[in-house]
Order: C-alpha cells, then structure tokens, then sequence
C-alpha cells in the first residue's frame, strides 16, 4: 500500500500487483496438483444379439421357489428335493441363457435358501439372483 503526500492532503493508493502475483501463483499450483488421470467405472456395452443367440433365449426366466415343509417349485412345477439337482442340470443344457432367481419363504432359515442356491452353483448356475416378495 502506497501513500502519497503533497497536494491537498494525504491519498491512499492500494498496490494490486503483489496479490495478482499471488493470485497466479495459486493457480500454477492448482494446476499441477490437480489429477491428470481419469477415473471412473469400467462399463460393458451391450453387444448387438446374433439370430442364433435370440434363438437359444428362453421363453422366460427360471424361478426356484422353496416353500415352507420344503416344498419346491421350478417357476409352476413341483419338484421333490432330491430330484432338483438333475432337474436343474437338465434345465441348464436345455436354456443356457435364462436367468436363475430363487425366492424363499419368509418363514425359511437362511441355511434352507443356502442350499438350493449351492445346488444350482453345482449344477453350472453361475449367476444366482434372489427374489422377495
């Protein structure tokens, strides 16, 4: 800050090229320290179905639902427990492509809904989704 005397009084200058200084300062180091490198999430783009692929797709998904006393059902089919393996295996050679949910009575134990899950993880089930009510 400047002062400057003579004439008719005292008048006070402000000096603004000190804080222009500092202020292009602080926007080098802005510049640098800010990241150059991009992130973000790796996306999978849809690919266009070939007339084979929309051949092989089911008419509609695959739902497991366990009721209560173990009573299963195959989206309306009742299947007995010990046949659900094979019945799972066969499903998956017969629709490749359909999507596998199980739905579990509210009244179940975790442990009841586990295992139907592993048995299709065994039956080449890769992905399992869960369905609620």
């Amino acid at each position: 800050m400047g002062m400057m005397t003579g004439g008719r009084g005292m008048r006070a200058e402000i000096n603004v090229t000190p804080m222009i200084d500092v202020l292009l300062v602080l926007i080098i180091i802005f510049l640098v320290i800010q990241p150059s490198a991009e992130k973000g999430l790796h996306a999978l783009i849809p690919q266009q179905q070939t007339d084979r692929a929309a051949m092989s797709a089911p008419a509609h998904d695959i739902v497991v639902e366990i009721a209560k006393d173990n009573v299963i059902h195959i989206n309306t089919e009742l299947i007995d427990p010990a046949a659900l393996s094979q019945r799972l295996l066969a499903l998956r050679v017969i629709a490749p492509g359909a999507h596998f949910f199980v739905r579990g009575d509210r009244d179940l134990s975790y442990k009841e809904v586990a295992q139907v899950i592993d048995i299709a993880r065994g039956a080449g089930w890769d992905h399992v989704g869960l369905m609620t009510r």
